[in-house]
């Protein structure tokens, strides 16, 4: 599986398959999954916007078995263009557990540089189990909040827009746990106004020909838009767990596994 957008730099994406194989051989780990995150994936990129690839990788199961187990992350140098890094699958199962936004993120991914879809939608299938949808709203909640008191930029305005719809589309969607990544499949499948849509639409589309959108008043119907959909997910603040963590775990752990069982064995 692999959705890679023709905007992408090439000789940048070869340059991710590159690190990731170089992990794959450096490491000995399988990786199923690899996508794009940050703003190429959120959807609102800058034409100077670096490149953030996060991949998932899995260890053969004498590797689990250690007494002196290796890390659970996996760190390719930084440089001004890329920024490549994983975790063991081990790690984003424990934090789906936990309700963490960004495992589910990177399941969600619009940009995909090398991915099982059977592995994707088992994890995906695992995180409508397993997730506290409070655990999710309060993330975006927080988050929203957070950049909305920041001010400043219209790139900023954006990280708070992003959650404010991801809070929409919870509002929307009421049994679902694991909103999209993006921002245009989230309005896309959201019930804002004709008015927000066209707004969201305008800052996107500037904020892909200019480098820095600097210190602007953003568009005031967005501004109302991202403040009544804080207000609105008030109530995640106080929602009590939902899910059987001890159940959640059992299950957690019949799908690791599995997946590990199932693993090719790594050469």
């Amino acid at each position: 599986m692999r959705a890679v957008p023709a905007s992408l730099d090439r000789a940048v994406v070869a340059a991710i398959d590159a690190r990731l194989d170089g992990v794959a051989a450096t490491d000995q780990v399988r990786i199923p999954w690899a996508i794009e995150s940050g703003s190429r994936a959120w959807g609102f990129p800058s034409p100077d916007s670096d490149y953030d690839c996060r991949f998932l990788y899995l260890r053969s199961p004498e590797g689990y078995l250690s007494l002196w187990p290796a890390r659970d992350v996996i760190e390719t140098p930084l440089d001004a263009v890329l920024d490549v890094n994983g975790w063991d699958l081990a790690k984003a199962v424990r934090l789906l557990v936990k309700g963490n936004v960004t495992a589910i993120e990177w399941l969600r991914s619009p940009i995909v540089y090398r991915g099982d879809a059977g592995f994707q939608d088992r994890l995906l299938a695992l995180a409508g189990e397993v997730v506290d949808r409070g655990a999710v709203g309060r993330h975006y909640l927080h988050v929203a909040r957070q950049q909305r008191l920041g001010g400043g930029s219209l790139k900023r305005f954006l990280y708070a827009l992003r959650p404010a719809v991801a809070l929409r589309w919870l509002a929307d969607h009421p049994g679902a746990r694991t909103p999209p990544m993006d921002l245009p499949t989230l309005v896309a499948e959201s019930s804002l106004p004709a008015g927000v849509r066209s707004a969201v639409a305008d800052v996107v589309a500037l904020k892909a020909v200019t480098r820095e959108l600097g210190v602007a008043t953003p568009p005031a119907v967005l501004e109302r838009f991202v403040d009544a959909e804080i207000d609105r997910a008030g109530a995640f603040d106080e929602m009590a767990p939902a899910v059987d963590l001890v159940e959640a775990r059992a299950r957690a752990d019949e799908v690791f596994r599995a997946e590990v069982a199932s693993a090719p064995a790594v050469v």
